[in-house]
């Protein structure tokens, strides 16, 4: 049986050649029931209008040819940055390399020259905070290290499992500053540099008696006290940037017999939670009262 309204919206369709916002209007139905009604019908010619911006996309390629930049184009046309980009992304500014790198380096010389001035002020305010920050904290007591050390370990070294015992200091890192406040820390504890091994791990890559020199010389670590180096796989579709000159791998520092140590730094931890939850628990106590 055939649906009468299933002809009819073809009868418009064919016969009268009407739009489907006209048939929808004429029949009063939705625009998904019409789709379902004359799916296999195609729309009139009529119907199917040139996009308005095909012309402008011929000419925003005619200009890209003539070496125009997408601003100007944009500009030009009465268009988007981004829908000029678009239109002509396919096609370089310059096909001519060197044209192209004195276009690229006269772009870079020109943003440089904008943000100097906000790069000026924001080193500035940054040596500001850094001298205010100095003059706070002024020379660390030994309590100061204990702390700063306990919590470098804690964010940094390895630790012990309940189904893994192994209470030993050992900890791993790249930041030279930050490796040198935690031997600062081991010396305040009695810990001598030459106590510790070291060993590095690093990319095989890398110049690895470069690196291990440089660790020993700005830290002045022995270095009968290094180990075998740990040796990272090269993967050379991996993007890295800790590479070059100043990439220097990481550190591990191993402090044999350290078991008491390591209770030690357990107990500081534990110390600074409890010294929080304290004032968490007094602060909501006073707020109930």
């Amino acid at each position: 049986m055939v649906d009468p309204l299933a002809a009819e919206a073809r009868r418009l369709r064919t016969v009268e050649l009407l739009s489907g916002r006209e048939i929808g209007r004429r029949l009063g139905i939705g625009k998904e029931r019409l789709s379902a009604l004359l799916r296999d019908v195609p729309a009139p010619e009529w119907t199917k209008r040139p996009n308005a911006k095909d012309e402008l996309r011929v000419r925003a390629v005619e200009l890209r040819g003539a070496g125009w930049s997408v601003p100007r184009i944009a500009a030009e046309l009465g268009v988007a940055k981004s829908t000029a980009y678009r239109w002509v992304r396919h096609l370089p500014l310059d096909p001519d390399p060197e044209a192209e790198a004195r276009r690229r380096a006269h772009a870079h010389r020109m943003s440089e020259q904008r943000w100097a001035r906000h790069r000026a002020a924001r080193e500035t305010a940054e040596a500001h905070e850094h001298g205010r920050a100095a003059r706070e904290v002024g020379p660390p007591s030994a309590r100061d290290l204990l702390i700063a050390g306990a919590a470098i370990y804690w964010c940094e070294g390895t630790k012990s499992k309940p189904w893994r015992r192994d209470d030993r200091v050992v900890v791993i890192n790249s930041d030279v500053r930050l490796l040198g406040i935690f031997l600062r820390f081991l010396e305040s504890c009695g810990i001598d540099r030459s106590v510790p091994s070291y060993r590095l791990s690093i990319h095989e890559s890398a110049d690895v008696d470069a690196a291990t020199r440089w660790w020993q010389a700005t830290l002045g670590l022995p270095a009968d006290r290094f180990r075998r180096p740990t040796l990272k796989r090269h993967q050379p579709k991996t993007v890295r940037y800790n590479t070059g000159d100043d990439y220097h791998g990481c550190l591990i520092v191993d402090v044999p017999r350290s078991r008491q140590l390591y209770w030690r730094i357990e107990g500081v931890i534990a110390a600074l939670d409890t010294a929080g939850t304290e004032g968490v628990g007094s602060a909501e106590g006073e707020a109930l009262g």
